[in-house]
């Protein structure tokens, strides 16, 4: 199966977080499980923020690159449309917004649920949790917004 991010654009896959083509990124994968997003991530050790416990950084450019791929998925889908047809969708983060509710602990694989708040336009909003061993640990709010066709020209 397909991730999200297998759909993205080569010149557009460079992302610290998401992108394939970073080998020294966190080439995080994004699959619908039913109406919500998933993606599963384990931190090494050096994404420690204090001995035993993951990096807050860490958690919000997951919850962040969750975010984006989602909001493309989604938009994608509210189109009718299949991930990655012509004209392509990528999107960039507007805001983002995270809420540290427990120490998240280093070790066991984290899961990222995201769930589409809202679709309006260029704008997608985002929610996301962390999950480590199915206790929520952080959650945030993505606004992600379309990447105009001339980004980065």
């Amino acid at each position: 199966m397909k991730a999200f991010q297998d759909c993205y654009p080569e010149n557009l896959s460079y992302c610290y977080g998401c992108g394939s083509r970073n080998e020294h990124g966190h080439r995080i994968r994004t699959f619908w499980d039913g109406d919500e997003t998933v993606t599963r991530f384990t931190p090494e050790p050096y994404h420690t923020a204090v001995p035993g416990f993951v990096y807050g950084g860490l958690l919000a450019s997951l919850i962040d690159c969750h975010g984006t791929g989602t909001a493309a998925a989604a938009t994608y889908r509210a189109e009718g449309r299949e991930m990655g047809s012509e004209p392509q969708l990528r999107f960039v983060t507007g805001a983002l917004n995270v809420s540290y509710l427990k120490p998240t602990p280093l070790g066991p694989e984290l899961e990222i649920r995201g769930r589409v708040k809202e679709i309006k336009g260029r704008k997608v909003v985002v929610e996301a949790t962390v999950y480590a061993e199915g206790v929520a640990t952080a959650r945030g709010e993505v606004v992600a917004l379309q990447m105009p066709e001339n980004f980065g020209a």
